[in-house]
């Protein structure tokens, strides 16, 4: 039961006449009594006299989106509505209120829902959802509250419907697609169909020169053109492309305007984009101690979907992370990797021992290795900030420390390139194209 908020009022008028009552030598305390026990009175009569909500059936759809057999999917930042139908199984009109308990995250509006619905009809009603999250937002029931003919109280019901979302990570480097992809083409009709020599992928035939390998000669196409024919082979082109994301205690620290884990998503998201067209064969895990993520053996136009649904639900473990235990994940995926891309921030000397330590080990020969890092953008303008004499003395101590961080950073990127490793480091908005344009130019001069 509920009383609705037009109880207090009427009680509060029939307190008026107290003073004309106490003039007049009527106990005031007597009259107060009588009229609290017939609003209680009144309550109970009008929640008695209430239709029951339990003749009432609730479910919710998502208009326009398909989830399959799974919740309903939609990227962080987008919209999604939810449509709740409330079908009235019973022989009385019912006028109810909704509240449908979703996560606060989940970014549903705080107003109730009313309902009128005719005996042995259905009502259906839109609430918006604004995901501030990734991962899966539930809802597991809904109150429904039915109120009495006075509308002074009524009857409430707890509905068990569960529901979710899944909230996707948002891909906004997919802005930079679309110009590495033309690039890619400018490569593959520029460079792929050019190279000529080692390879396994046959690509045409052309007439002997002098130094060519004879082992090449193709002796039915030479006597059916009467001149020595030659055949020529394209490079391997499907090569694997792994992707490591550190989901440890480092990819938690802020950078811009979110972490650094989302900065490695959009980094791999990109990365991925590019390379299935390429036609590589893309794996990624993310890792820290255990295993947050895996997709491996997806090809074509699934391996996004499939990327994005994985990642979807991952967060930063605020534990340090097992590099030997990684490394060996990312060996699993692929035995000889082309290209290896170890998303983390290894940015101080004294953490970054485990790592340091463990990857010599894998770069192996025929395997590039790119360490990429999402930085702080204002950690170098505010190193460089403090250089007038008007700064006061915690300004310097904060360019002092921030060149420290810088110093710091810069030597561990030092000992990954000793180690046979490549260090990129950008701001997370750099970062994707950066590694991007990278694998581009790894593709261009023939290491990958």
């Amino acid at each position: 039961m509920f009383v609705t908020a037009l109880l207090p009022w009427i009680i509060a008028a029939g307190l008026i006449p107290l003073l004309p009552l106490a003039a007049m030598g009527v106990d005031p305390w007597l009259v107060v009594a009588g009229w609290i026990l017939l609003c209680g009175t009144l309550v109970a009569a009008d929640a008695l006299a209430a239709p029951d909500p339990r003749a009432l059936v609730l479910d919710r759809s998502y208009p326009g989106r398909t989830g399959g057999t799974g919740p309903a999917r939609v990227r962080l930042g987008e919209r999604v509505d939810v449509r709740l139908r409330l079908a009235n199984h019973g022989a009385r009109r019912i006028r109810a209120t909704v509240r449908d308990a979703w996560q606060p995250t989940a970014g549903a509006a705080t107003r109730r829902l009313r309902f009128d619905v005719p005996p042995h009809e259905s009502r259906s009603a839109t609430i918006p959802l604004l995901p501030r999250r990734r991962g899966e937002l539930r809802t597991e029931f809904a109150v429904i509250r039915s109120a009495g003919p006075l509308g002074i109280a009524g009857v409430q019901r707890r509905m068990d419907v569960p529901g979710a979302i899944r909230v996707l990570p948002p891909f906004h480097s997919r802005r930079h697609l679309a110009s590495r992809v033309a690039r890619l083409r400018e490569l593959d009709g520029n460079t792929s169909v050019q190279v000529r020599g080692q390879g396994t992928e046959f690509d045409s035939l052309r007439e002997y020169v002098r130094g060519d390998d004879v082992r090449s000669i193709d002796w039915r196409a030479t006597a059916r053109a009467g001149s020595t024919m030659l055949r020529t082979w394209r490079p391997e082109r499907d090569r694997h492309v792994v992707i490591l994301i550190d989901t440890g205690r480092t990819a938690a620290t802020r950078a811009g305007d979110g972490t650094r884990l989302e900065a490695a998503f959009e980094a791999a998201l990109l990365l991925a984009a590019l390379a299935v067209r390429a036609g590589d064969h893309v794996h990624l895990v993310a890792f820290d101690r255990v295993v947050r993520a895996r997709v491996t053996g997806v090809e074509g136009a699934a391996l996004l979907p499939a990327l994005v649904d994985a990642l979807a639900p991952v967060e930063a473990q605020l534990i340090d992370t097992d590099w030997d235990g990684a490394f060996a994940q990312a060996r699993a995926l692929a035995t000889h990797p082309s290209l290896l891309v170890v998303l983390t921030a290894q940015e101080a000397p004294e953490a970054a021992r485990g790592f340091l330590g463990t990857l010599p080990q894998t770069v192996r020969a025929g395997t590039v290795v790119l360490v990429g890092t999402a930085t702080d953008a204002d950690l170098e303008r505010t190193a460089r900030g403090a250089a007038g004499a008007d700064d006061s003395v915690d300004d310097l101590y904060r360019a002092a420390a921030a060149e420290a961080a810088l110093r710091s950073a810069a030597s561990v990127a030092r000992a990954i390139t000793r180690a046979g490793a490549e260090a990129l480091a950008a701001s997370p908005d750099d970062l994707p194209p950066r590694i991007a344009d990278r694998y581009l130019a790894l593709k261009a001069t023939g290491r990958l």
